[in-house]
Protein backbone atom coordinates (compact mmCIF):
# COMPACT_ATOMS: atom_id res chain seq x y z
CA UNK A 1 0.00 0.00 0.00
CA UNK A 2 1.26 3.46 -0.88
CA UNK A 3 1.27 6.27 1.65
CA UNK A 4 1.09 9.85 0.37
CA UNK A 5 2.00 12.55 2.87
CA UNK A 6 0.97 16.14 2.17
CA UNK A 7 3.42 18.67 3.56
CA UNK A 8 1.49 21.97 3.77
CA UNK A 9 4.45 24.33 3.64
CA UNK A 10 2.53 27.32 2.28
CA UNK A 11 -0.90 25.82 2.85
CA UNK A 12 -3.32 23.86 0.68
CA UNK A 13 -5.89 24.75 -1.97
CA UNK A 14 -7.54 22.67 -4.67
CA UNK A 15 -5.17 23.79 -7.42
CA UNK A 16 -2.12 23.23 -5.20
CA UNK A 17 -3.26 19.66 -4.44
CA UNK A 18 -3.76 18.86 -8.13
CA UNK A 19 -0.43 20.40 -9.16
CA UNK A 20 1.49 18.55 -6.44
CA UNK A 21 -0.06 15.22 -7.40
CA UNK A 22 0.66 15.70 -11.11
CA UNK A 23 4.25 16.52 -10.22
CA UNK A 24 4.42 13.45 -7.97
CA UNK A 25 2.73 10.98 -10.35
CA UNK A 26 3.11 12.24 -13.95
CA UNK A 27 1.38 9.20 -15.47
CA UNK A 28 -1.93 10.56 -14.15
CA UNK A 29 -1.77 13.34 -16.75
CA UNK A 30 -3.56 11.54 -19.66
CA UNK A 31 -6.60 10.64 -17.55
CA UNK A 32 -6.65 14.14 -16.05
CA UNK A 33 -6.64 15.68 -19.52
CA UNK A 34 -9.60 13.48 -20.47
CA UNK A 35 -11.58 14.54 -17.41
CA UNK A 36 -10.83 18.22 -18.04
CA UNK A 37 -12.25 17.79 -21.54
CA UNK A 38 -15.34 16.04 -20.16
CA UNK A 39 -16.18 18.64 -17.50
CA UNK A 40 -14.97 21.98 -18.90
CA UNK A 41 -16.84 23.50 -21.88
CA UNK A 42 -14.41 24.70 -24.55
CA UNK A 43 -15.95 28.18 -24.67
CA UNK A 44 -15.06 28.79 -21.00
CA UNK A 45 -11.29 28.43 -21.29
CA UNK A 46 -8.45 25.94 -21.12
CA UNK A 47 -6.19 24.51 -18.43
CA UNK A 48 -2.55 25.49 -18.20
CA UNK A 49 -0.22 23.09 -16.36
CA UNK A 50 3.21 24.65 -16.06
CA UNK A 51 6.52 24.25 -14.24
CA UNK A 52 7.77 27.31 -12.37
CA UNK A 53 10.18 28.39 -9.66
CA UNK A 54 8.56 29.46 -6.39
CA UNK A 55 10.98 31.17 -3.98
CA UNK A 56 13.79 29.35 -5.80
CA UNK A 57 12.06 25.94 -5.70
CA UNK A 58 10.79 23.83 -8.59
CA UNK A 59 7.01 23.56 -8.55
CA UNK A 60 4.11 22.75 -10.83
CA UNK A 61 0.99 24.86 -11.27
CA UNK A 62 -2.58 24.07 -12.36
CA UNK A 63 -4.60 27.03 -13.59
CA UNK A 64 -7.72 27.64 -15.64
CA UNK A 65 -7.10 30.32 -18.27
CA UNK A 66 -10.43 31.89 -19.24
CA UNK A 67 -11.17 32.76 -22.84
CA UNK A 68 -10.98 36.54 -23.47
CA UNK A 69 -14.73 36.80 -24.07
CA UNK A 70 -15.68 34.92 -20.89
CA UNK A 71 -17.12 37.19 -18.20
CA UNK A 72 -15.49 35.98 -14.99
CA UNK A 73 -16.85 38.87 -12.95
CA UNK A 74 -17.43 38.70 -9.24
CA UNK A 75 -14.02 37.40 -8.18
CA UNK A 76 -12.65 38.66 -4.87
CA UNK A 77 -9.07 39.69 -4.21
CA UNK A 78 -8.14 36.37 -2.64
CA UNK A 79 -9.17 34.36 -5.68
CA UNK A 80 -12.49 32.93 -4.52
CA UNK A 81 -15.46 33.16 -6.83
CA UNK A 82 -18.80 34.82 -6.21
CA UNK A 83 -22.14 33.77 -7.55
CA UNK A 84 -23.42 34.82 -10.93
CA UNK A 85 -25.53 33.28 -13.62
CA UNK A 86 -23.86 31.69 -16.63
CA UNK A 87 -24.36 28.81 -18.98
CA UNK A 88 -23.77 25.06 -18.62
CA UNK A 89 -25.96 24.51 -15.58
CA UNK A 90 -23.76 25.43 -12.63
CA UNK A 91 -26.09 28.37 -12.11
CA UNK A 92 -25.21 30.78 -9.29
CA UNK A 93 -23.12 28.28 -7.39
CA UNK A 94 -25.94 26.38 -5.70
CA UNK A 95 -24.83 23.05 -4.24
CA UNK A 96 -27.62 21.21 -6.06
CA UNK A 97 -26.74 22.86 -9.41
CA UNK A 98 -23.05 21.95 -9.24
CA UNK A 99 -23.64 18.38 -8.06
CA UNK A 100 -26.28 17.91 -10.75
CA UNK A 101 -23.91 19.14 -13.44
CA UNK A 102 -21.14 16.76 -12.30
CA UNK A 103 -23.48 13.76 -12.07
CA UNK A 104 -24.81 14.38 -15.57
CA UNK A 105 -21.31 14.52 -17.07
CA UNK A 106 -19.37 11.78 -18.87
CA UNK A 107 -16.86 11.46 -16.02
CA UNK A 108 -16.02 8.02 -14.67
CA UNK A 109 -18.31 6.88 -11.83
CA UNK A 110 -15.42 6.88 -9.35
CA UNK A 111 -14.54 10.48 -10.15
CA UNK A 112 -18.17 11.57 -9.83
CA UNK A 113 -18.49 9.83 -6.47
CA UNK A 114 -15.39 11.44 -4.96
CA UNK A 115 -16.03 14.92 -6.39
CA UNK A 116 -19.62 14.94 -5.14
CA UNK A 117 -18.51 13.67 -1.73
CA UNK A 118 -16.00 16.54 -1.42
CA UNK A 119 -18.72 19.03 -2.41
CA UNK A 120 -21.11 17.51 0.10
CA UNK A 121 -18.60 17.88 2.93
CA UNK A 122 -18.17 21.52 1.99
CA UNK A 123 -21.92 22.05 1.72
CA UNK A 124 -22.49 20.53 5.15
CA UNK A 125 -19.90 22.86 6.65
CA UNK A 126 -21.44 25.89 4.91
CA UNK A 127 -24.93 24.84 6.00
CA UNK A 128 -23.83 24.64 9.63
CA UNK A 129 -21.92 27.91 9.43
CA UNK A 130 -24.87 29.86 7.99
CA UNK A 131 -27.62 27.89 9.78
CA UNK A 132 -29.41 26.84 6.59
CA UNK A 133 -30.46 23.56 5.03
CA UNK A 134 -27.88 21.93 2.77
CA UNK A 135 -30.22 22.29 -0.22
CA UNK A 136 -30.11 26.08 0.28
CA UNK A 137 -26.33 26.31 0.26
CA UNK A 138 -24.73 28.54 -2.37
CA UNK A 139 -21.00 28.19 -2.73
CA UNK A 140 -19.89 31.79 -2.93
CA UNK A 141 -16.32 30.50 -2.66
CA UNK A 142 -16.64 28.05 -5.58
CA UNK A 143 -19.30 29.53 -7.81
CA UNK A 144 -17.17 29.69 -10.95
CA UNK A 145 -15.45 27.22 -13.23
CA UNK A 146 -11.92 27.33 -11.84
CA UNK A 147 -12.96 26.04 -8.43
CA UNK A 148 -15.49 23.55 -9.81
CA UNK A 149 -12.69 22.22 -11.97
CA UNK A 150 -10.43 21.92 -8.89
CA UNK A 151 -13.01 19.75 -7.10
CA UNK A 152 -13.60 17.48 -10.10
CA UNK A 153 -9.93 16.94 -10.96
CA UNK A 154 -9.03 16.38 -7.31
CA UNK A 155 -11.76 13.73 -7.33
CA UNK A 156 -10.28 12.19 -10.48
CA UNK A 157 -6.84 11.92 -8.87
CA UNK A 158 -8.15 10.46 -5.62
CA UNK A 159 -10.31 7.92 -7.47
CA UNK A 160 -7.24 6.81 -9.45
CA UNK A 161 -5.37 5.97 -6.23
CA UNK A 162 -7.79 3.69 -4.34
CA UNK A 163 -5.22 1.77 -2.29
CA UNK A 164 -3.48 4.84 -0.90
CA UNK A 165 -3.19 5.99 2.69
CA UNK A 166 -3.07 9.76 3.15
CA UNK A 167 -1.63 11.97 5.87
CA UNK A 168 -0.92 15.67 6.28
CA UNK A 169 1.47 17.82 8.27
CA UNK A 170 0.36 20.38 10.82
CA UNK A 171 -1.63 23.04 8.98
CA UNK A 172 -0.58 26.72 8.82
CA UNK A 173 -3.26 28.77 10.54
CA UNK A 174 -2.54 32.05 8.79
CA UNK A 175 -4.16 35.16 10.17
CA UNK A 176 -5.95 38.39 9.51
CA UNK A 177 -9.19 38.80 7.60
CA UNK A 178 -10.36 37.45 4.25
CA UNK A 179 -12.83 39.22 1.94
CA UNK A 180 -15.91 37.13 1.15
CA UNK A 181 -19.50 37.55 -0.06
CA UNK A 182 -20.47 37.95 3.61
CA UNK A 183 -17.91 40.67 4.29
CA UNK A 184 -14.57 40.40 6.06
CA UNK A 185 -14.20 37.15 8.00
CA UNK A 186 -11.36 35.87 10.18
CA UNK A 187 -8.82 33.36 8.86
CA UNK A 188 -9.26 30.43 8.68
CA UNK A 189 -12.67 30.99 7.12
CA UNK A 190 -15.62 29.59 9.13
CA UNK A 191 -16.29 26.69 6.75
CA UNK A 192 -12.59 25.80 6.73
CA UNK A 193 -12.47 25.77 10.52
CA UNK A 194 -15.59 23.59 10.64
CA UNK A 195 -14.15 21.08 8.16
CA UNK A 196 -10.78 20.77 9.85
CA UNK A 197 -11.87 20.41 13.47
CA UNK A 198 -9.55 17.84 15.04
CA UNK A 199 -6.60 18.57 12.75
CA UNK A 200 -3.43 20.01 14.24
CA UNK A 201 -2.59 23.61 13.34
CA UNK A 202 0.59 25.65 13.66
CA UNK A 203 1.32 29.36 13.75
CA UNK A 204 4.32 30.14 11.56
CA UNK A 205 3.86 33.87 11.84
CA UNK A 206 2.69 34.31 8.23
CA UNK A 207 -0.70 35.97 7.77
CA UNK A 208 -3.30 35.56 5.06
CA UNK A 209 -5.55 32.68 4.06
CA UNK A 210 -3.38 29.57 3.98
CA UNK A 211 -5.99 26.79 3.74
CA UNK A 212 -8.95 27.39 1.41
CA UNK A 213 -12.38 25.81 1.88
CA UNK A 214 -11.80 23.55 -1.15
CA UNK A 215 -8.42 22.46 0.21
CA UNK A 216 -10.02 21.81 3.60
CA UNK A 217 -12.77 19.66 2.05
CA UNK A 218 -10.19 17.57 0.20
CA UNK A 219 -8.30 16.96 3.44
CA UNK A 220 -11.51 16.13 5.29
CA UNK A 221 -12.40 13.55 2.64
CA UNK A 222 -8.96 11.94 2.62
CA UNK A 223 -7.86 11.95 6.24
CA UNK A 224 -9.26 11.05 9.64
CA UNK A 225 -7.47 13.46 12.00
CA UNK A 226 -7.46 10.81 14.72
CA UNK A 227 -5.62 8.38 12.42
CA UNK A 228 -3.34 10.91 10.73
CA UNK A 229 -0.22 8.73 10.90
CA UNK A 230 2.83 10.57 9.57
CA UNK A 231 5.51 8.70 7.59
CA UNK A 232 7.73 8.49 10.68
CA UNK A 233 5.27 5.95 12.14
CA UNK A 234 7.08 2.83 10.98
CA UNK A 235 9.67 2.11 8.34
CA UNK A 236 8.77 3.49 4.92
CA UNK A 237 10.74 3.92 1.72
CA UNK A 238 10.41 7.26 -0.06
CA UNK A 239 9.44 6.61 -3.68
CA UNK A 240 8.92 10.10 -5.10
CA UNK A 241 8.08 13.71 -4.28
CA UNK A 242 6.07 16.41 -6.02
CA UNK A 243 5.50 20.11 -5.45
CA UNK A 244 2.45 22.20 -6.29
CA UNK A 245 2.46 25.99 -6.10
CA UNK A 246 -0.34 28.40 -5.26
CA UNK A 247 -0.94 31.72 -6.96
CA UNK A 248 0.00 33.79 -3.94
CA UNK A 249 3.60 34.89 -3.34
CA UNK A 250 4.71 34.78 0.29
CA UNK A 251 7.95 36.54 1.16
CA UNK A 252 8.73 34.45 4.22
CA UNK A 253 8.40 31.00 2.63
CA UNK A 254 7.47 29.26 -0.63
CA UNK A 255 3.71 29.05 -1.16
CA UNK A 256 3.81 25.34 -2.00
CA UNK A 257 2.25 22.02 -1.10
CA UNK A 258 4.69 19.13 -1.18
CA UNK A 259 3.49 15.55 -1.72
CA UNK A 260 5.69 12.65 -0.62
CA UNK A 261 4.96 9.11 -1.79
CA UNK A 262 6.09 6.33 0.54
CA UNK A 263 5.96 2.56 0.28
CA UNK A 264 5.08 1.12 3.65
CA UNK A 265 6.05 -2.42 2.63
CA UNK A 266 8.36 -4.63 4.61
CA UNK A 267 12.07 -4.73 3.91
CA UNK A 268 11.72 -8.29 2.64
CA UNK A 269 9.29 -7.27 -0.06
CA UNK A 270 11.45 -4.29 -0.99
CA UNK A 271 14.30 -6.69 -1.67
CA UNK A 272 12.27 -8.93 -3.96
CA UNK A 273 9.85 -6.62 -5.80
CA UNK A 274 9.96 -3.85 -8.34
CA UNK A 275 7.01 -1.59 -9.17
CA UNK A 276 6.20 0.18 -12.39
CA UNK A 277 3.19 1.34 -14.37
CA UNK A 278 1.72 -0.22 -17.49
CA UNK A 279 -1.20 0.60 -19.76
CA UNK A 280 -3.98 -1.99 -19.98
CA UNK A 281 -5.76 -2.07 -23.37
CA UNK A 282 -8.96 -4.10 -23.77
CA UNK A 283 -11.51 -4.70 -26.53
CA UNK A 284 -13.87 -7.35 -27.91
CA UNK A 285 -14.22 -8.82 -31.41
CA UNK A 286 -17.27 -10.65 -32.78
CA UNK A 287 -16.76 -10.41 -36.55
CA UNK A 288 -13.34 -11.95 -37.26
CA UNK A 289 -12.54 -15.58 -38.03
CA UNK A 290 -10.36 -17.70 -35.78
CA UNK A 291 -7.53 -17.57 -38.31
CA UNK A 292 -7.73 -13.77 -38.54
CA UNK A 293 -7.69 -13.38 -34.76
CA UNK A 294 -4.70 -15.72 -34.43
CA UNK A 295 -2.75 -13.75 -37.03
CA UNK A 296 -3.65 -10.40 -35.47
CA UNK A 297 -2.66 -11.62 -32.02
CA UNK A 298 0.77 -12.77 -33.18
CA UNK A 299 1.40 -9.46 -34.93
CA UNK A 300 0.30 -7.49 -31.86
CA UNK A 301 2.50 -9.58 -29.55
CA UNK A 302 5.50 -8.62 -31.68
CA UNK A 303 4.70 -4.87 -31.65
CA UNK A 304 7.10 -2.56 -29.85
CA UNK A 305 5.75 -1.72 -26.42
CA UNK A 306 3.55 -4.82 -26.00
CA UNK A 307 4.43 -6.69 -22.82
CA UNK A 308 1.76 -9.38 -23.00
CA UNK A 309 -1.48 -10.29 -24.74
CA UNK A 310 -4.16 -12.70 -23.56
CA UNK A 311 -7.50 -13.77 -25.05
CA UNK A 312 -10.80 -14.70 -23.41
CA UNK A 313 -13.83 -16.30 -24.99
CA UNK A 314 -17.21 -14.86 -24.11
CA UNK A 315 -20.71 -14.03 -25.25
CA UNK A 316 -21.60 -10.53 -26.42
CA UNK A 317 -24.61 -8.66 -27.72
CA UNK A 318 -27.24 -10.63 -29.63
CA UNK A 319 -25.73 -13.76 -28.00
CA UNK A 320 -22.80 -13.64 -30.40
CA UNK A 321 -19.59 -15.44 -29.40
CA UNK A 322 -16.84 -12.87 -28.85
CA UNK A 323 -13.11 -12.90 -28.23
CA UNK A 324 -11.88 -10.40 -25.68
CA UNK A 325 -8.28 -9.23 -26.04
CA UNK A 326 -6.31 -7.69 -23.18
CA UNK A 327 -2.87 -6.22 -23.77
CA UNK A 328 -0.29 -4.90 -21.35
CA UNK A 329 1.75 -2.13 -22.94
CA UNK A 330 4.56 0.18 -21.96
CA UNK A 331 2.89 3.45 -21.03
CA UNK A 332 5.13 5.60 -23.19
CA UNK A 333 4.28 3.47 -26.25
CA UNK A 334 0.57 2.93 -25.48
CA UNK A 335 -0.71 5.22 -28.25
CA UNK A 336 1.40 3.33 -30.79
CA UNK A 337 0.05 0.00 -29.54
CA UNK A 338 -3.56 1.22 -29.71
CA UNK A 339 -3.03 2.32 -33.30
CA UNK A 340 -1.79 -1.21 -34.05
CA UNK A 341 -4.92 -2.70 -32.45
CA UNK A 342 -7.11 -0.67 -34.79
CA UNK A 343 -4.96 -1.62 -37.77
CA UNK A 344 -4.79 -5.38 -37.11
CA UNK A 345 -8.34 -6.05 -35.89
CA UNK A 346 -11.87 -5.03 -36.77
CA UNK A 347 -12.54 -3.30 -33.44
CA UNK A 348 -13.83 0.26 -33.63
CA UNK A 349 -13.34 1.08 -29.95
CA UNK A 350 -11.16 0.05 -27.05
CA UNK A 351 -10.67 0.80 -23.38
CA UNK A 352 -7.39 1.74 -21.75
CA UNK A 353 -6.10 2.79 -18.37
CA UNK A 354 -2.80 3.07 -16.56
CA UNK A 355 -2.29 0.72 -13.64
CA UNK A 356 0.45 -0.10 -11.18
CA UNK A 357 2.30 -3.37 -11.56
CA UNK A 358 4.33 -5.23 -8.94
CA UNK A 359 6.99 -7.56 -10.33
CA UNK A 360 9.01 -10.18 -8.52
CA UNK A 361 12.64 -9.93 -9.45
CA UNK A 362 13.95 -12.81 -11.50
CA UNK A 363 17.24 -14.11 -12.85
CA UNK A 364 17.86 -16.39 -15.83
CA UNK A 365 20.44 -19.18 -15.97
CA UNK A 366 21.36 -21.89 -18.46
CA UNK A 367 22.63 -25.37 -17.52
CA UNK A 368 25.26 -27.41 -19.32
CA UNK A 369 22.66 -28.89 -21.70
CA UNK A 370 21.47 -25.44 -22.78
CA UNK A 371 18.15 -25.40 -20.87
CA UNK A 372 17.20 -21.91 -19.69
CA UNK A 373 15.60 -21.49 -16.26
CA UNK A 374 14.07 -18.43 -14.60
CA UNK A 375 14.53 -18.17 -10.84
CA UNK A 376 12.27 -15.90 -8.78
CA UNK A 377 12.90 -14.75 -5.20
CA UNK A 378 9.59 -14.51 -3.35
CA UNK A 379 8.94 -12.25 -0.33
CA UNK A 380 8.74 -15.15 2.13
CA UNK A 381 12.33 -16.10 1.31
CA UNK A 382 11.32 -18.94 -1.02
CA UNK A 383 12.92 -19.34 -4.45
CA UNK A 384 10.82 -20.73 -7.28
CA UNK A 385 12.24 -21.86 -10.63
CA UNK A 386 10.69 -22.57 -14.02
CA UNK A 387 12.37 -23.86 -17.16
CA UNK A 388 11.82 -22.55 -20.68
CA UNK A 389 9.62 -25.33 -22.02
CA UNK A 390 10.85 -24.91 -25.61
CA UNK A 391 14.35 -25.92 -24.48
CA UNK A 392 13.25 -29.40 -23.35
CA UNK A 393 14.41 -31.96 -25.94
CA UNK A 394 13.36 -35.32 -24.44
CA UNK A 395 11.83 -37.83 -26.85
CA UNK A 396 8.80 -38.53 -24.65
CA UNK A 397 6.84 -36.92 -21.79
CA UNK A 398 8.76 -38.82 -19.09
CA UNK A 399 12.13 -37.68 -20.46
CA UNK A 400 11.03 -34.04 -20.74
CA UNK A 401 9.69 -34.05 -17.19
CA UNK A 402 12.97 -35.49 -15.92
CA UNK A 403 14.91 -32.76 -17.74
CA UNK A 404 12.60 -30.13 -16.28
CA UNK A 405 12.99 -31.41 -12.73
CA UNK A 406 16.78 -31.63 -12.92
CA UNK A 407 17.19 -28.18 -14.49
CA UNK A 408 14.90 -26.50 -11.96
CA UNK A 409 16.54 -28.26 -9.01
CA UNK A 410 19.98 -27.17 -10.17
CA UNK A 411 18.85 -23.58 -10.70
CA UNK A 412 17.22 -23.45 -7.27
CA UNK A 413 20.39 -24.68 -5.53
CA UNK A 414 22.48 -22.10 -7.38
CA UNK A 415 20.05 -19.30 -6.47
CA UNK A 416 20.01 -20.29 -2.80
CA UNK A 417 23.80 -20.39 -2.69
CA UNK A 418 23.99 -16.85 -4.11
CA UNK A 419 21.36 -15.66 -1.67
Amino acid sequence: MNHIHLDAVGGIAGDMFIAAMLDLIPHLRPSIDQDIHRILPADIGSVEIATIRKNGMHARTFNLVFNPDYDAHGKSDHGHDHGHEHEHRIGSGAYTDIVGYIRSSDLAPGTITVACAILTLLAEAEAKTHAVDISDVHFHEIADWDSVLDVVIAGSIIAALPDTRWSVSDLPRGGGLVKTQHGLLPVPAPATAELLAGFTWRDDGVSGERVTPTGAAILKYLIDPEGNATPSAGSKKLLASGVGAGTRTIKELPNILRALQFDAASAARDMTCDQDHVTVIEFEIDDMTGEEIATASEILRDCDGVIDLVQFAGQGKKNRPVVSLRLLAQTDLADQVMDACFAQTSTIGLRHHVTERRILRRTESRDETGIRTKSVARPAGVTSCKVEHDDLTGEDLHSRRRQKYQAELQAKRQAEQKG
